[in-house]
């Protein structure tokens, strides 16, 4: 079995109708984590630092809308997988390593087994795409948790069960939605299908998981399971409007199916994560749904998406832009890399899609000059930030790409001693002197690198407020151009301070 990673933990917003406060606030990509019940939301951790390999893979399964979102979160004891009563809102399987009675699992929760009926239209293919993907997992399991609603039996119930009968022994039959003996006599109703083994829960409200949890842990072998202390992953996003190869290339990079690929538009909801070894460097990636201008926006999932995508940058270290070349950019991709500078990201602008341009580039290279110079215009204050072109569908340029994406990462990694960096501040005075005047006048005293990933200095002069922001941005270039930051944002701040540097270490 393939060596499991920790995986990310995204919480869920609090459900809410969408007012048009809130499509705004997707349009403008500056809200997003506010809107959050921050009330009963733990501190959030996507990434932890142990590493475990050989985890027993236990999997959710059901029909749309039974609950298997909240009970996937509620055996993670935090919110992950986007819950909403609409049916079919997870479509990607939702993974993460959570503890069971103590022991580690993968857990996953998948998308709903719907029956389809209107054939020929884009969501029935979708639905299609949805349950082969979760027929797959069940292989694969090791444990399969299915899981239905104590009001009815359906057909799709009934299909399902019957998909599972090669997978018998590794079934546990969950009955949902029995919160304090409710529809007790209709949950006993499915007894008819023969399961070994049935229990009646309510993933909302908590009732007898554990002894739910139980029997899952008594099912499993554990005896291969080991926990490494490597160096953690290098973590990458994915973002950019829906439809541009962000599920292509994530599948691209870790050799799987993971993510479902289609040209329907808003394909990803939840935030699929992947594993993939690198130039003897682990990475995780996070697909993330397409974020679409206002007007695009239609349904409260979506919005919950986008608030998952957004919220991915708070825990990355690198961010992939994904441009469609055939389209070039939009506003609304120069909101979603503000956010990104604005949390120190590494960034790269990925032009996807060259394999659709081959006759163009053949006939004159200078259309990518030109894709590179619109880039560089709408992005003026980041001419630091690399562009790589791509195809995900042939996987050409991915070895630049993750070439560069390793460069970048060493770059947010790197420290320089505070001597180092005074003797290179002392020289940027004595080539450039601060502007001085009546109405302007301040000294540098010295300089401090406050933090790395992201990089941080910190500036002590007599009158910070006084410092103009012409001279803050010659400092920014001087860091990043002499002190090897040519590829990242840098992040600068001047504090008030009379004491040279010397005379901190005197008595």
């Amino acid at each position: 079995m393939a060596k499991k990673k920790q995986k990310p933990d995204f919480s869920k917003p609090k459900p809410q109708a969408v007012s048009q406060d809130m499509v705004s606030q997707i349009e403008t990509v500056e809200e997003n984590t506010e809107n959050i019940d921050e009330t009963q939301e733990l501190e959030e951790k996507f990434f932890t630092d142990k590493i475990y390999y050989n985890l027993p893979l236990v999997v959710i399964a059901g029909r749309p809308n039974v609950g298997k979102s909240t009970l996937f979160n509620r055996l993670l004891h935090r919110r992950v997988a986007i819950t909403a009563d609409v049916a079919g809102t997870t479509r990607d399987p939702v993974e993460s390593t959570a503890f069971l009675m103590g022991k580690p699992v993968h857990l996953m929760d998948t998308g709903g087994y719907k029956l389809t009926r209107d054939t020929g239209t884009m969501e029935a293919v979708m639905d299609d795409l949805v349950v082969e993907k979760t027929l797959d997992t069940f292989r694969k399991a090791d444990v399969i948790v299915l899981l239905m609603d104590s009001g009815v039996i359906t057909a799709e119930d009934e299909e399902l069960i019957a998909e599972l009968r090669p997978h018998w022994n590794k079934v546990i039959a969950a009955i949902n939605k029995t919160e304090g003996g409710k529809n007790e006599n209709d949950a006993w109703n499915f007894m008819q299908f023969g399961f070994n083994t049935m229990f009646r829960i309510s993933a909302t409200h908590g009732d007898h998981i554990t002894e739910l949890c139980t029997e899952i842990v008594s099912r499993l072998d554990f005896s291969r399971v080991t926990e490494g202390t490597e160096e953690r992953a290098i973590r990458i996003s994915l973002i950019g409007k829906p439809n541009t190869g962000k599920s292509t290339l994530s599948n691209r990079l870790t050799q799987t199916e993971s993510s479902i690929v289609s040209d329907y538009a808003g394909t990803t909801r939840d935030v699929v994560e992947g594993t993939f070894h690198y130039a003897n460097r682990d990475f995780q990636i996070l697909d993330t749904a397409g974020i679409r201008r206002r007007a695009k926006v239609k349904e409260d999932v979506e919005y919950y998406s986008v608030n998952r995508a957004i919220k991915s940058l708070d825990q990355t270290d690198l961010v992939f832009l994904m441009i469609d070349s055939q389209e070039g950019l939009t506003e609304q991709d120069k909101k979603i890399v503000e956010l990104a500078y604005e949390r120190g990201r590494g960034i790269i602008f990925v032009l996807n899609k060259w394999d659709k341009m081959k006759e163009q580039i053949a006939e004159d290279r200078k259309f990518a000059k030109k894709a590179e110079e619109n880039i560089r215009i709408m992005f003026g204050q980041m001419s630091y930030a690399p562009i790589v072109e791509i195809s995900a569908l042939e996987g050409k340029g991915i070895k630049n790409l993750m070439d560069t994406a390793i460069e970048l990462y060493e770059q947010l990694n790197r420290k320089i001693d505070t001597a180092s960096l005074n003797a290179a501040l002392k020289d940027w005075l004595f080539k450039y002197p601060p502007p001085a005047s009546r109405a302007i006048h301040f000294k540098i005293r010295y300089m401090t690198q406050n933090s790395t990933n992201p990089v941080s200095f910190l500036i002590f002069a007599t009158r910070p407020d006084s410092v103009p922001e012409s001279y803050v941005t010659y400092l920014k270039n001087r860091i990043r151009e002499d002190l090897g930051f040519d590829k990242i944002p840098v992040q600068l701040e001047m504090k008030a301070s009379r004491q040279k540097w010397e005379e901190r270490f005197k008595n």
